[in-house]
């Protein structure tokens, strides 16, 4: 049963949930994303390159039904999937970090007020306390 506790201890850690959830958020994140890449993007530049397609380019590695192929058309397509990728990712966060700073503009437009301390309060009962008719 000791063990079973400090698991629930561990568990119950704050940063354990967090990364729980950012594993979650990030997944659900690269669906998007691959979706984005996938089903929009992928297709516009395919009508500028004629819709080539690298994955069949290769090479065998010997004679007969064993030989290895050398499939470096995959290993392409793998780094041009990974560039346009990181571009979208890139500019998706891009645009997160402006809205995050016209946020922040916006905070620091608005005046704050000053902290009120207890010596205000004191002065506030006691200028109450002076305007209040005596009996």
């Amino acid at each position: 049963m000791p063990m079973l506790n400090e698991f629930k201890t561990f568990i119950a850690r704050g940063n354990v949930m967090d990364m729980a959830v950012g594993i979650i958020i990030g997944a659900a994140f690269t669906a998007i994303v691959t979706s984005l890449v996938e089903d929009l993007i992928n297709p516009i530049i395919s009508l500028f390159t004629g819709g080539m397609d690298f994955s069949g380019l290769g090479f065998r590695l010997g004679e007969g039904e064993g030989a290895a192929t050398f499939a470096y058309g995959n290993f392409i397509m793998a780094v041009i999937n990974f560039l346009i990728v990181a571009w979208v990712v890139f500019l998706m966060i891009k645009g997160v970090n402006r809205v995050k700073e016209m946020t922040a503009a916006e905070k620091e437009e608005a005046p704050e007020e000053p902290p009120v301390t207890e010596k205000d309060i004191l002065i506030e009962i006691r200028d109450s306390l002076k305007a209040r008719p005596t009996v």
